[in-house]
């Protein structure tokens, strides 16, 4: 069962520009970086506020390492603003399962490793009206 929205990724050209916009626009502190070499992306996370199960809600910078990464690609078509939302479930492997058998493309047959040591898989956007959409299971989760 999807539990929050977990984070929104936001694409972007330069991550430490774009940090220093959300710290001194809005008061969002980094609370974990780093590089991500399977996806091609250097990341920030961003925590804006907690909840009562332990979870977070976050927003997520992506800056692209590689030319050929998804980010970089979907930065050269649309520019940089919202890439994809996310949320949570204590189980990513099951809600993806039960959202495939609704027939809902689930882009990677089994979860990968995402920020901060969570479980993650994509909706297909054309599936979820045109929104990338991301499972994650926490680290502190599973």
């Amino acid at each position: 069962m999807l539990t929050r929205i977990d984070h929104i990724g936001i694409a972007c050209h330069d991550l430490d520009t774009t940090v220093e916009f959300y710290r001194s626009t809005y008061g969002f502190e980094v609370c974990h970086t780093e590089v991500n070499e399977e996806q091609g992306v250097r990341e920030a996370m961003l925590r804006i506020s907690g909840t009562s199960d332990g979870g977070a809600s976050y927003l997520q910078l992506l800056e692209p390492l590689r030319e050929d990464s998804t980010v970089a690609k979907w930065l050269a078509k649309n520019g940089e603003g919202v890439h994809h939302i996310a949320f949570g479930t204590a189980d990513v492997d099951g809600d993806a399962e039960s959202i495939r058998s609704k027939g809902v493309r689930v882009l990677y047959d089994r979860p990968k490793t995402g920020s901060m040591g969570s479980r993650i898989t994509f909706l297909h956007p054309k599936d979820c009206h045109g929104v990338l959409t991301e499972l994650v299971t926490s680290a502190t989760e599973h």
